[in-house]
């Protein structure tokens, strides 16, 4: 009777052991670095120098800032969603190697099979003073209330015939957002300080669903059509590096 017990006990403990070794493998605490890189076509974005040619027209144009909002990061992986709180990124390429990475820690997702979020912000968001995220309507990144904040910052200048003219391309507006979903093959198990790259292509802001003459189109702030345009076109700006 009593080695009955002992044995009955041993298997109680046993299955406590694998159980919480089965919940801890299922609901794991892992991490994930994303890292977005600027180019130009294959190659790494270079500022301040006339090296790109104008995709709609004459002259070359130099870079001097870029910069977008990127917002609402879900994670999907082994049949669930990880939804990042206050998600508002300011991603921006104004260092060394030009690029800008994001860590998600404490993720309860095993591996990624998709990677979904938006580039600009949601309306909520967009309309409102509070600071969440890199939010902040004192920034240079904020119109006013009525407009809410720039979701992407180009700045630049174009050099055609001797002449320099600035290039100043300011995208904002609710509608102007874009939610962009990207699918991992064979999915990405989160060990060993996972990292998953995004190229960022300068070049398909302007080269794009529409293909955009600079000299013509010097600037865009506040035009909606023209926004749009801008806005279709870098929705296809970025693409999982593979």
């Amino acid at each position: 009777m009593q080695m009955s017990r002992a044995l009955a006990g041993a298997a109680v403990v046993l299955a406590l052991l694998f159980g919480g070794w089965f919940t801890l493998r299922s609901d794991p605490d892992n991490t994930l670095t994303i890292t977005f890189q600027a180019r130009s076509g294959r190659d790494t974005l270079v500022f301040d120098e006339f090296v790109y040619a104008n995709p709609g027209g004459d002259g070359e144009y130099r870079l001097r800032d870029f910069r977008f909002y990127l917002s609402n990061v879900h994670l999907i992986g082994d049949s669930k969603t990880f939804a990042e709180p206050d998600s508002y990124h300011l991603i921006r390429f104004d260092n060394s190697d030009r690029a800008h990475s994001l860590k998600f820690a404490g993720l309860p997702l095993r591996s990624v099979e998709k990677v979904r979020f938006m580039l600009g912000l949601d309306a909520e968001a967009n309309s409102s003073i509070e600071f969440r995220g890199d939010l902040d309507p004192n920034s240079q990144m904020a119109w006013n209330w009525e407009v809410g904040y720039k979701f992407l910052v180009f700045e630049g200048g174009l050099l055609s015939d001797g002449e320099v003219v600035p290039l100043v391309y300011h995208v904002g507006f609710t509608e102007n957002s874009r939610m962009l979903e990207f699918s991992i093959p064979e999915g990405l198990v989160l060990q060993d300080d996972a990292e998953l790259r995004f190229d960022v292509d300068v070049a398909k802001l302007f080269d794009g669903q529409t293909i955009i003459d600079m000299a013509a189109t010097q600037s865009v702030k506040f035009d909606r059509e023209d926004a749009k345009m801008l806005a279709d076109n870098y929705a296809n700006m970025i693409e999982v590096a593979f």
